[in-house]
């Protein structure tokens, strides 16, 4: 059963897989890092200093009582919130991530097409093979 599992382990299709995570995990990080620390910032200055992570709806109360200045105040008082901020934010990260990743494959498909369109070139026969084939063509023709 361990060879079985090595086997598969080592397959290149499971090597491939595990690298695409990893590189993808580091990519959403970096993503999430344009979104929270350059997107986001410049967005809430244009729409009056307003920054998308604090935007949140109370549910429950927590102790003590609101108002509560930010997010944090609130989640420290154990208040019971709805933070359509950082949906805002993941929604953004989504978005951003599926753009790259269309314009990779996008551009993955183009070079494949340029492949499968890419002329065949025909030899160009020697002149030996070329006299030998005239030879076999004239002695076809006496037979």
């Amino acid at each position: 059963m361990f060879k079985e599992f090595r086997e598969f382990a080592v397959k290149g299709n499971v090597v491939d897989l595990a690298v695409g995570v990893i590189i993808g995990a580091a990519f959403g990080a970096i993503v999430s890092s344009l979104v929270a620390d350059i997107i986001m910032p410049p967005l809430g200055v244009l729409l009056g200093n307003m920054d998308f992570k604090e935007f949140f709806v109370l549910l429950s109360a927590g102790t003590p009582p609101p108002p509560y200045k930010d997010l944090a105040a609130a989640k420290a008082a154990h208040a019971v919130t709805l933070n359509y901020g950082l949906f805002i934010n993941a929604v953004i990260n989504f978005l951003l991530v599926a753009w790259a990743i269309f314009l990779l494959v996008r551009g993955m498909n183009r070079l494949r097409r340029q492949e499968a369109v890419a002329p065949s070139v025909v030899p160009v026969p020697s002149a030996e093979e070329a006299l030998l084939a005239e030879i076999r063509d004239l002695l076809k023709a006496r037979a």
